[in-house]
């Protein structure tokens, strides 16, 4: 895991926060959209950095990559965001080498996310190494890792029934919908923002409310109309936001922004009305909750249920931690024969040498000598040499040891 350098070793690094410990406020802090990503992987492309990939979704914001000292990541972050270091010391977490494979696993099979089982990260997982590999900053150790995640959330996906019922805050926004208003088919829903979150609540709502009064408004219409051609849905102008907001009884935020998109002055003082805001940071004003008729519920709130399917989800974990270890060994053993390569290579060139050497030494000697057959018979002793070694490194507990003794012995 450790990677060397002509100056210091460098660790594999995962530093960043979460949904465990920071508030929506403060997550929005640490956001970093695709702009800033871009500029820190750039920075990181010039100083020349081994390996690095960012993801930042509504649930988190994290570094996955190679250091001397983490602090080298955490400052990355800290200073494109408008997070500070005093920001990240009181919710940000830390891990190193093996504990930082293992988080990344957790993380793209779901078992880390605020809702167990939801298995969209794995694609924005996907998406950010993408990204980092544009730059030149996925290295062999990182490719492989990744795959390894992505075997392993295939896996439990089809093996289990981690993800089975709700997987996602956008399917909990929908279930929390239809069970906290009635007739929700014949009531006007508006859906402002096209972001995926929006997108997939769209969906959602389409196909489990049977509902035919959705609108859908964007500052962008073109995404909105995009959107709208797929889930056959009505697109209105944004201009008209504040007229369609007093026909609404059921209002989705799922906006970009930094600042609240939905104040307080926007919304009917006197009509019922349920939002849920579905936006990190929040993107509707705190004061919408003095509204007596208004029931807002932030997507913290939506996370947090503890129906009986996600609690029915968890007695499929530690069979979905059964199949990590197992793809977990897999690369341990990769990782492992990838340390023992140079070493090997060495060995194998040595006694190349002392091959040639004995050949040419024998051909002086011997009439008739047959070059061909000792090359043949010389290849295939350095061939069960070196196997016999390579199996050794895997089975003994002590690797190092014998690698160095190894290099003593052959003069490596």
């Amino acid at each position: 895991m450790t990677q060397n350098t002509t100056q210091k070793e460098t660790h594999f690094y995962t530093i960043g926060i979460s949904y465990k410990k920071a508030d929506a406020d403060m997550r929005g802090l640490f956001s970093l959209d695709q702009e800033h990503q871009e500029r820190i992987l750039s920075l990181a492309q010039e100083e020349g950095m081994e390996g690095l990939a960012i993801i930042s979704t509504c649930n988190r914001t994290e570094l996955y990559g190679f250091a001397q000292h983490p602090f080298q990541l955490i400052q990355k972050l800290c200073a494109h965001s408008k997070a500070t270091l005093e920001d990240f010391e009181k919710v940000g977490y830390i891990y190193k080498n093996k504990e930082a494979i293992n988080h990344l696993f957790s993380v793209g099979t779901g078992l880390d996310s605020q809702i167990l089982g939801d298995f969209e990260v794995i694609s924005q997982l996907k998406k950010s190494f993408a990204l980092a590999k544009k730059f030149n900053l996925i290295n062999a150790f990182m490719e492989r890792l990744l795959n390894c995640v992505i075997q392993a959330s295939k896996r439990i996906k089809n093996e289990t029934e981690l993800s089975s019922g709700a997987t996602s805050v956008s399917f909990a926004s929908v279930q929390y919908i239809m069970q906290n208003v009635a007739d929700i088919s014949k009531k006007n829903i508006l859906l402002f923002g096209t972001g995926k979150i929006g997108r997939n609540t769209c969906e959602n709502l389409i196909k489990h409310t049977q509902n035919e009064h959705i609108t859908l408004i964007n500052r962008t219409k073109e995404k909105a109309e995009e959107i709208a051609g797929k889930f056959h849905v009505l697109v209105k102008d944004f201009n008209t936001l504040v007229r369609e907001l007093y026909q609404t009884d059921v209002l989705v935020v799922a906006t970009g922004s930094k600042t609240p998109t939905i104040t307080k002055e926007m919304l009917p003082q006197d009509r019922e009305m349920l939002v849920l805001d579905l936006s990190i940071p929040k993107n509707v004003a705190p004061d919408v909750q003095e509204l007596d008729k208004v029931t807002l519920i932030h997507m913290d709130y939506l996370s947090q249920m503890t129906d009986d399917t996600l609690e029915r989800r968890k007695t499929f974990v530690p069979q979905a931690q059964q199949i990590i270890e197992e793809i977990k060994t897999e690369f341990d053993q990769w990782l492992q024969n990838r340390r023992f390569a140079p070493t090997i290579q060495a060995l194998k060139q040595s006694l190349e040498a002392l091959k040639e050497g004995e050949i040419d030494f024998q051909r002086k000697k011997i009439a008739d000598f047959n070059q061909a057959q000792a090359d043949i018979i010389g290849e295939r002793i350095i061939q069960k040499i070196t196997t016999r070694f390579i199996n050794h490194l895997k089975e003994t507990s002590t690797p190092e040891e014998s690698l160095t003794f190894m290099k003593e012995v052959f003069e490596l």
